[in-house]
């Protein structure tokens, strides 16, 4: 018995001698699976347009189609990349847009302009409110309320330094008239289109049609009534919107709309301040070709104002010689003055 026992023994022994490491399999441990940093490349990603933030779910329109709009949610492999409406993104998943569907966002592709904000002079952390319009459309009123030149002038300051075209829109020119205003900004070489309370824009749809549009004003300017005017049935679009935050008020976010005759207008909520902290005022000078050669001449650190805040500033020089006339010159130093929050 104990011979038989002692011969299996040895049998064993000699068949474990005659394995090497490709005859044995070892099951790997949990959590052992080594990490790698590759992530799919999604190659069959539909690419799609922002039109709706809220509360984590993203609302986007397939190809840009306002026929074809998909809920979505970011795909862990974007971590916490900041998504805004207008944004290009790549969708997987379920992109039918059917009732109780969602797809994923797996890329966002670069920008090719940015509205950015802070809340105040003072706050170093910059808010993007849209990105990839093509121009913004600084909506304000004639009349009741006053025009307001500071804000005009950031919100100029943010087009140039975003990459967005700037477009003075001047409603209510049936209470005051627009000339005074259109005066002042002359230098600028901003396109204005004027509107009226009892008159249809054509210039204003002509404007807007077959691009992307942002715009943005305070309260009270009539913005939302060109919105209405523009774009037939805005406010029940928006209603639906705001289901993709389960009813939250659409008026915190930006929302874009499809325009009849092609392109987009992006809804941006009243504003009650815009800060510019984040902008430099070599920036602001660089949209200006006639000044920005000569700016990198200017000492270190140079604010551009001239006079006493800035007495070897270089763009004086560019005046005195003739290339630029003073006036544009005084219209640059506005808006810079306007950038650090001081009274104009």
């Amino acid at each position: 018995m104990g011979g038989r026992r002692l011969a299996r023994r040895d049998r064993r022994q000699s068949d474990w001698r005659s394995l090497d490491e490709s005859d044995v399999r070892i099951r790997p441990g949990r959590g052992s699976r080594p990490r790698s940093k590759r992530r799919p490349a999604h190659a069959d990603a539909v690419p799609a347009m922002v039109v709706a933030v809220d509360r984590g779910r993203w609302r986007c329109a397939v190809n840009s189609d306002p026929d074809r709009i998909v809920t979505a949610m970011r795909a862990r492999e974007l971590g916490r990349t900041p998504i805004v409406v207008g944004d290009r993104v790549g969708l997987v998943g379920d992109v039918s847009g059917k009732p109780d569907t969602l797809a994923r966002m797996v890329r966002v592709e670069p920008r090719t302009s940015v509205l950015r904000r802070t809340a105040d002079d003072t706050d170093p952390y910059e808010r993007v409110v849209v990105a990839n319009a093509e121009q913004l459309l600084i909506v304000t009123s004639l009349a009741d309320p006053e025009p307001r030149t500071g804000f005009l002038d950031r919100c100029l300051v943010a087009c140039y330094t975003g990459g967005l075209d700037p477009v003075l829109c001047l409603t209510k020119a049936d209470l005051a008239s627009p000339d005074p205003l259109l005066d002042s900004y002359a230098d600028l070489r901003v396109p204005a289109v004027v509107t009226r309370h009892d008159e249809d824009s054509t210039a204003l749809r002509e404007t807007l049609r077959d691009r992307v549009s942002a715009l943005v004003g305070h309260s009270g300017v009539g913005k939302s009534t060109l919105v209405n005017r523009v774009v037939p049935g805005a406010d029940l679009a928006i209603g639906e919107v705001s289901a993709v935050g389960k009813g939250r008020h659409t008026s915190v976010s930006a929302v874009a709309l499809p325009l009849p005759d092609g392109g987009w207008v992006i809804d941006t909520p009243g504003v009650r301040s815009f800060g510019l902290a984040h902008v430099t005022p070599d920036e602001v000078v660089a949209a200006f070709p006639e000044f920005a050669e000569a700016a990198e001449e200017c000492p270190p650190h140079c604010g551009h104002l001239g006079g006493d805040e800035d007495p070897d500033c270089a763009l004086d020089d560019v005046v005195a010689s003739g290339a630029a006339r003073a006036s544009r010159l005084a219209s640059l130093r506005r808006l810079l003055i306007s950038r650090t929050g001081a009274e104009v």
